[in-house]
Order: C-alpha cells, then structure tokens, then sequence
C-alpha cells in the first residue's frame, strides 16, 4: 500500500507538471507549522534558479493547478513560496479504510527479504546478569522485531563469553575447594572470589592461565566440565531473558568462533594481509580519508593468544558460512566504537564478508543513577537485573494498589508485571539509542507523561470503549472510518494514516525511540480527542459506527507497534 505521503506528493507533482515545471519539486511532507496547515511543500523554493522566477509565483501556478482537488481541501501559496496544504476529510477517511483492511496497516512488503542478524547479548557465562546488559537486550530485541515485522529474515544472535579467563579462574577455584559440579548459585559465588584471588595471588592467576589454556586446546576433564557449566548458565540466561521478554535465535558463543580462527589466520597471512608487528599479528586498517589515526587490526598477541577481534572476525567468517546475512547488526555499548571500525574495515578488506554486506554498529550509551552515573546499588555494586525487575515490579504493584484496582490479587499482580516491563522497555527505548539517560523509576512507573503505563493507560481505555460497545449489542466488525467532523479527531486519523511511513524510517534508521514517539503523540491526540467526544453515548448511531472504527483501527496500530518494543498491554488496569 502507497504511503499517504508518497500520495500526497504524487498529486502536487502532478501539479508542478501541469503548470509547466518539473515534477520532481512536488515532495510533500507534514507541516512544521501545524498551527498554519496540515502540510507543506517547498519545492518553489528550489525551482527559482531552474525556472528564473520569484518562488512565490511558481507556487502560486502550482495552487492554482490543485483547485478542485480531490485530494486536498486547500492549496495556498504564501510568502515567500511555501505551499501550504491541508488535506480532504473524505480522502483522509477513504485512506484508513484502506490500512484497516491491509495486512499490517498497509505496510509494503520489501522488494528483497534479508537476512539479517543482530548481535545483541553479549554476557558471560557463570556470572548473573546484571543492568549492564540491560540496554543491549532490550534495544536489540525491539530492532529484531522491527525487521520481522517488516518481513525480513531476523536472526538474534546471544554471542556469549564462554571461552575466555572466567572459565579457567572458575575451574581453578573449583579444585582449589576440591568440589565437584557446581550448581548456579554456587557458580555465582566462585566467579568473583576467583577473580578477586587472581588480582593478589600470581601463582594462582598462572594456575587459571594455563587452565584456560588447556581447555581451549581440548583438555578431557576441563571440557566436561565446562560442558556442565554451560548447561546451567544458558539454563539460567533463558528463565532471565524470558523475564524481559527477550530471546535468541542463536545460541552460540566465543568458543563456536574458536574452529574458525586458525584457518582464517593463515589465510590473511598467506593472502599478505597479515604481518608481523612488534611480535604481535595485525592488519592495516587505516584509510586515507580518517581525519584521526586508526590503528591496525590486531589478529594474535605476541604471544600467539587471540584477542575479542580475533573472535569477533571469526564470528562473522562462521556467520557467513552458516547464515550468509545480507546484514550484521552490533548492538553494543559506543565506547566500543574503535574496536568495531577495525573488525569491520579488516573483514571487508580481506573478504572475509562481501563488500555487499553491511555491518553496523548500533552503539548505546550508558543507563545512570539520579547522580549521572552509572546506575549502581544503593550499596555501590552493580544490581543484579533480576534485582532491577523485581524493585520495579514491587513499585508498580505499590502503586496499582494505591490506584485501587478492581482486580483479583492475581489479576494485579499479572497486569503489574505486565506495566512494570512496559516501564522498563518504554523508558530506555523511547531515548535515542547513543544517548545516555537516567533510570528514573518514579518517572518511568508513572501513570502520566511520555511513559509505558501511560501508553499502556491509552491502550487499556480503548479496549474499556469497544469491550463496553460490545456489551451493548454492538458489533465492532464492518465498520468503516468517517470523514473527520472535529479538529481533534482529524489530528488523530492524520496521525495514524502516518503509521506504516513511521514504521518503515523506524527500521531504515534502526531507531525504536521513532516508534516510542509516534505512539506517545498519537496517544495525546487519542486523549484529547476522547475527552471532547462522547463516544458511546453519541445518538447519532453512524458517527458512533465511525468512531468505533477508529478506536479499533488505533488499537490494532497501538498493539503492533508495543510489540515490536517488546511488551503487551493487559485488558485492565
């Protein structure tokens, strides 16, 4: 289905033409003057120097070409060439017909699926998840979701730390204690007394060291039992990442990569990619053009050990060999920008991906405390994320009570969870990605403002107004969009005939915040529409048919959009 845009457009262009200019100056797009019309088009501007006249003469060849429109109720020409425009009821209306029939609201069906994976996990395992890997489930899932939704093929990639140090210093402690199997709980206490016994004790740090290296050389006893702690930390991660109704369509870590990495390594150096630097092993990844020095693409230590970019580009040969993405998307904390403008620059210099397909780097920056620092316990360490969910959960289900629910104690506690990840999810997402932000949980928990209960808050009280319309004898199937009779309800029915443009520039920017804000300005517009308009007890029964259809138009955009952020709206609230 034609964006509303693209449509709009297609007409002025057609004027442009009929008045004897060049089509390509009849770009339409929505007002940046709401207070003077609905939309705009500026391409007079641009035509003065093609055509050798005051713009505002061109644009009033151009107004004069759209009267009688059946698309625009007005086309005004204004100093000094603008061209305001404000769109027809009926066409506005006959357009959300059409989204309301159309699969996913009219959203166009890409011309080419890709396959593209998201690199969003990132955690070690043996160690608990904490709020540091808060950002990159929640931004990365909702940039998953977005592509799925938009029909491509999306695959979440966890990338785990499982081939590293931890896991000699975990089995080091373990024989130090002469203790068999651990259980998580017990994994969680040995990972940092081992690593704080590291930092004092060089013997035993040596011990971990030649641990981690017999293992990743196939050491009999240590690879049973890093099997075992694999099957329990991945165990552990899945009940975590189910809490933030987060998952992975691939469970693969650093030690997947580890085959992959020899043979790649005497590639780049027989290709003549790779040499000698100082005893380590590196590739240039300078460019004339970088206005500050990038350093080379270390590949092995000088002591033969592979480092992240190492894994990293080993990873994305294995990646290409198993899944052959056209994109690879990094979700990752920005303070590792330099680090992935060498592994992408190394991997496409040396082929080890085509130079068609895209790597990016969706850096995020940090989640901080009242203070502006990194969020930490109120005893100074860093909060379990099971910890985080919890205190947000228990404040939610505070303030549920104190709102006096009309619920069953399970009821309240289901919908509490419900609001409480929609806090969580709503109050990361709806900032841009790079940007830092405050973990402000009186703000994010409140029912009022640009929030998730609040967007929840709309949702739940047009599920109330069709529920109730229903209970009536009404029948919300077939209904059909009127023309808009109030200001108020047009803002609205504009707002959503935007939907399938915003989700589309959502995705070609890989920017979730975009889809947090269209759903937080079409909620106020809903607000203030409902608060003007008495919509079940409106006699007239065809304007309380239109209405109707409108609310479940909304809904239906409202319940798709929250789910590719990754949370659901409970019935009630």
């Amino acid at each position: 289905m034609d964006k509303l845009l693209d449509l709009l457009s297609a007409e002025v262009s057609g004027a442009f033409a009929a008045a004897g200019y060049d089509e390509k100056y009849g770009k339409v797009t929505v007002s940046n003057r709401p207070d003077l019309c609905e939309y705009q088009c500026n391409g007079a501007m641009s035509a003065v120097k093609e055509y050798k006249k005051a713009p505002l003469v061109i644009a009033e060849d151009v107004a004069g070409k759209l009267f009688g429109s059946s698309v625009f109720e007005k086309a005004e020409a204004v100093k000094p060439g603008f061209l305001n425009l404000t769109v027809r009821n009926d066409y506005l209306s006959d357009y959300l017909r059409q989204m309301a029939s159309a699969e996913k609201y009219g959203l166009s069906t890409p011309e080419k699926q890709q396959t593209i994976v998201v690199d969003y996990g990132g955690p070690n395992v043996a160690k608990p998840l904490h709020i540091g890997h808060l950002r990159a489930a929640i931004i990365g899932e909702s940039v998953k979701r977005i592509g799925k939704y938009l029909g491509h093929r999306m695959l979440g990639d966890i990338h785990m730390g499982d081939w590293g140090l931890q896991m000699g210093l975990i089995i080091a402690e373990m024989k130090e204690r002469q203790m068999g199997l651990p259980t998580i709980r017990e994994l969680e206490e040995i990972y940092p007394a081992a690593s704080a016994k590291s930092k004092e004790d060089e013997a035993f740090k040596k011990k971990a060291m030649d641990i981690t290296y017999e293992l990743q050389h196939g050491n009999g006893e240590y690879l049973a039992i890093w099997k075992h702690i694999m099957e329990i930390s991945v165990a552990d991660l899945k009940r975590n990442y189910e809490k933030l109704n987060v998952s992975f369509e691939i469970w693969k870590g650093e030690s997947d990569a580890d085959p992959y990495i020899t043979p790649m390594v005497e590639r780049l150096k027989a290709e003549g990619f790779a040499y000698e630097s100082q005893g380590a092993l590196v590739v240039d990844v300078a460019e004339e053009s970088d206005a500050k020095e990038i350093p080379p693409c270390m590949l092995l230590k000088s002591d033969g050990a592979a480092l992240y970019t190492t894994t990293d580009l080993a990873t994305l040969v294995q990646r290409e060999e198993d899944y052959g993405p056209d994109w690879v998307i990094y979700v990752v904390d920005k303070r590792q920008d330099l680090h992935f403008k060498q592994v992408f620059r190394c991997a496409k210099k040396t082929g080890i991906v085509p130079e068609s397909v895209r790597l990016t780097l969706l850096g995020f920056g940090t989640m901080n405390g009242a203070d502006g620092k990194p969020f930490k316990t109120r005893e100074g360490g860093v909060m379990r994320l099971e910890s985080l969910l919890n205190d947000v959960y228990e404040r939610m289900l505070e303030r549920m009570k104190e709102n006096g629910a009309e619920m069953s104690e399970e009821e309240t506690k289901d919908t509490a969870r419900k609001v409480a990840l929609a806090a969580i999810k709503y109050g990361d997402l709806s900032n841009q990605a790079s940007k830092d932000y405050v973990f402000d949980i009186d703000k994010f928990t409140s029912f009022e403002g640009n929030t998730g209960p609040y967007i929840l808050y709309t949702i739940v009280r047009i599920k109330s107004i069709l529920r109730k319309y229903g209970e009536s004898g009404g029948n919300p199937e077939g209904l059909f969009v009127r023309p808009a009779e109030s200001a108020s309800e047009k803002a609205l029915c504009r707002l959503l005939s935007g939907y399938n443009a915003m989700m589309e520039n959502a995705f070609e920017e890989i920017a979730p915040h975009k889809i947090c804000a269209y759903i937080y300005e079409a909620a106020n517009a809903f607000n203030h529409f409902y608060h003007e308009t008495k919509i079940l007890s409106e006699e007239d029964e065809e304007k309380k048919k239109g209405w109707i259809a409108l609310l479940t138009l909304m809904k239906g955009i409202f319940e798709d959009a929250i789910d590719v952020l990754g949370f659901e709206a409970p019935d009630q609230m």
